[in-house]
């Protein structure tokens, strides 16, 4: 079997890219940007390029009866290599059409939702590797336990995905279990508005086999189009058919009561990434490990030794390095609920200390839909630091910058700088709390960032 992947470096292709490597496919493919990633990949054995020309692609992938072509949509429909397979009669799909060739062979648990999709089914995957259910998972981020975004287990009959709402992706799927954790709007390039964003979400739930189980979240706006002998259920922190009790903090810890259907009942659980938002994530992944199988014991263990992903509230520096040392985390959030609820938790962790939030905006009709929300969010820290909108895969919009978000910031500081200024300004300034938020590219400063922090007198 062979197999050319188009955007390889994605984090969500790459986990394909090693799933059908670790199966004995000869795999090739093209990203715009090497990255560790990439080289990770090269070294499992894919033939990696990084020039878009059709000159790049090898000679073994160019019989279209022997060579399947996966691409992600956030190719550009101009690509060289891609329009080359297309205009030759290969068959070329979206990466999540070849997600939903694996569900229907398997009992998949898909994990969809404008935010905290990744850390779910990440807790999911950690409860269910080592249990007698085992999965095979496919992650959105790096699982820090094991530092890949794919586990593979080829004995069990279970997979995680983590199911993408981006141009409809999830639609792809036909999930056994199904978890919604949000469906704040989103990706309104592509919906248009509120009301067909929470369509796809309801046409998502159709999908769900018949025998099968949807666990959403409370409060959601859209509504279940599920098939017959199809169980619902509902989740959240104080509520819903799964909720958690008797919640405490203390010592750097989180632990609480989960509280499920017939009874059930778990004491002292406690997420190994003790932030407020896990609370809410560790209910909602238990649900889906106990639905699954997974015995009480096996959501203990693989709740407490949960790592997180990386990206996903990802301390670099914890404060303890040295006294009174500086605390540098990073987030992926990047939609204004999330935004909001990366700052609460901080707050939560490290209460008093004067918090320095850079945030990069990630593409232009995001900032643009949703700048008077985030400029809320933000206000909730201290001091605002914004470089530049990352495009991604989209081209500027005329009078869409990052500063029609930061000049309604309420807070006691802020400024713009340039990404490429960033590190500079962080030489020359002092920081009890550092956090950058978002779902572009500031993680590639962080070592640096880190390096920089910790050299600084206190």
């Amino acid at each position: 079997m062979k197999l050319y992947f188009v955007g390889a470096g994605g984090i969500g292709m790459a986990n394909l890219v090693r799933y059908f490597l670790r199966h004995g496919a000869q795999i090739a493919g093209y990203d715009r940007t090497e990255s560790n990633l990439t080289d990770r990949l090269a070294e499992e054995g894919a033939l990696m390029t990084y020039t878009d020309s059709v000159d790049e692609i090898p000679d073994d992938f160019r019989n279209p009866e022997e060579t399947l072509v996966v691409y992600t949509p956030a190719v550009p429909a101009d690509n060289k290599i891609l329009s080359y397979f297309r205009d030759n009669g290969f068959e070329v799909i979206k990466r999540a059409a070849l997600l939903g060739r694996i569900t229907r062979d398997t009992e998949a648990i898909c994990v969809a939702g404008s935010h905290g999709k990744t850390t779910t089914s990440s807790m999911v995957a950690n409860i269910l590797r080592e249990s007698a259910v085992g999965c095979t998972a496919f992650l959105g981020g790096i699982l820090r336990n094991i530092d890949s975004n794919l586990v593979l287990n080829e004995q069990s009959r279970v997979s995680v995905i983590e199911a993408d709402e981006y141009d409809r992706s999830f639609h792809h799927l036909t999930p056994h279990i199904a978890v919604i954790t949000s469906t704040d709007p989103d990706h309104l390039d592509i919906y248009g508005d509120e009301a067909h964003y929470l369509e796809a979400f309801s046409h998502f739930t159709s999908l769900v086999r018949p025998g099968g189980t949807l666990i959403m979240h409370t409060g959601l706006k859209m509504h279940p189009d599920v098939q017959a002998g199809v169980t619902v259920q509902t989740y959240g922190i104080g509520e819903g058919d799964w909720h958690a009790e008797n919640i405490a903090y203390g010592e750097g810890c989180i632990s609480f009561t989960l509280v499920g259907p017939n009874g059930l009942r778990i004491e002292n659980l406690s997420p190994g990434v003790p932030v407020e938002i896990n609370i809410d994530n560790a209910v909602a992944a238990a649900a889906a490990a106990l639905t699954a199988g997974a015995t009480p014991d096996d959501v203990r263990r693989g709740l407490s030794t949960f790592k997180g992903a990386k990206r996903r509230f990802e301390v670099w520096l914890d404060g303890t390095e040295r006294p009174c040392g500086p605390v540098l985390i990073d987030d992926y959030a990047h939609s204004p609920n999330e935004v909001r609820a990366s700052i609460e938790s901080v707050r939560k962790l490290y209460p008093g200390r004067r918090l320095t939030v850079i945030f990069q905006p990630h593409l232009y009709t995001r900032t643009r839909d949703f700048a008077p929300e985030f400029a809320e969010a933000l206000s909730a820290a201290d001091r605002v630091i914004m470089p530049e909108i990352y495009p991604a895969r989209e081209l500027p919009i005329p009078g869409v910058t990052s500063e029609i978000i930061l000049r309604n910031v309420n807070c006691g500081e802020k400024l713009l700088c340039e990404r490429k200024d960033l590190l500079n300004l962080i030489k020359n300034s002092n920081f009890e709390l550092l956090m950058t938020l978002g779902a572009a590219d500031i993680d590639r400063l962080l070592p640096e960032m880190k390096e920089i922090l910790s050299a600084q007198p206190v």
